[in-house]
């Protein structure tokens, strides 16, 4: 991940999604993926669960378990609930995973395309962090008002990844989509 300078495990493509979301979730300093085993005790017995990631955010810790909702079991909701208890112990957060909007990956994908160091030779960054400095634009009108649109495109991915740029990953990446200065900050 690039958030954190380390390489990190994953089972299921499921768990590839989530690591790729925390890498571009803001603040993520550490990842932990099976971060440990919880044994726990319920009416019909004893059990264990290893919850796949346990993410440390600047706004605090996040334990994370990954499972497609079709795929989601009573055992599940037992350990998962399990899961959520052990997180409230420790005054962690606690999520399950259980799909995502589909236009979500794909913008991720996009975005992520563009998340390592880039020279910008030609001076799009500036340009178009100066083109939302009075306010929001569309993605197209923004790319569209530089010399060169196509490298202006991945300039404009390669701000949104590193947030200084911002969108509404609520809705798919097209030439519609308004970009705003990273944290509403205009002018």
């Amino acid at each position: 991940m690039v958030s954190t300078g380390l390489h990190h495990g994953f089972e299921s493509l499921e768990e590839a999604r989530v690591l790729l979301a925390l890498d571009f979730a803001e603040a993520v300093t550490q990842v932990i993926c099976q971060p440990f085993r919880l044994r726990f005790t319920t009416a019909e017995g004893a059990g264990e669960h290893i919850p796949d990631v346990l993410a440390v955010a600047c706004g605090g810790t996040w334990l994370i378990d990954v499972r497609p909702a079709a795929r989601i079991g009573e055992a599940d909701r037992v350990k998962f609930a399990a899961s959520a208890e052990a997180a409230l112990a420790c005054g962690w957060r606690y999520l399950v995973v259980a799909g995502w909007r589909p236009h979500v990956m794909a913008v991720l994908d996009t975005l992520s395309s563009q998340r390592r160091p880039v020279t910008d030779p030609l001076g799009l960054q500036e340009v178009l962090l100066g083109g939302v400095s009075r306010g929001p634009r569309s993605f197209g009108d923004l790319v569209a008002g530089t010399i060169a649109p196509p490298v202006a495109r991945a300039q404009l991915l390669h701000l949104v990844w590193h947030r200084r740029l911002s969108i509404d990953l609520a809705w798919p990446l097209a030439d519609a989509t308004l970009v705003h200065l990273a944290g509403g900050r205009a002018g």
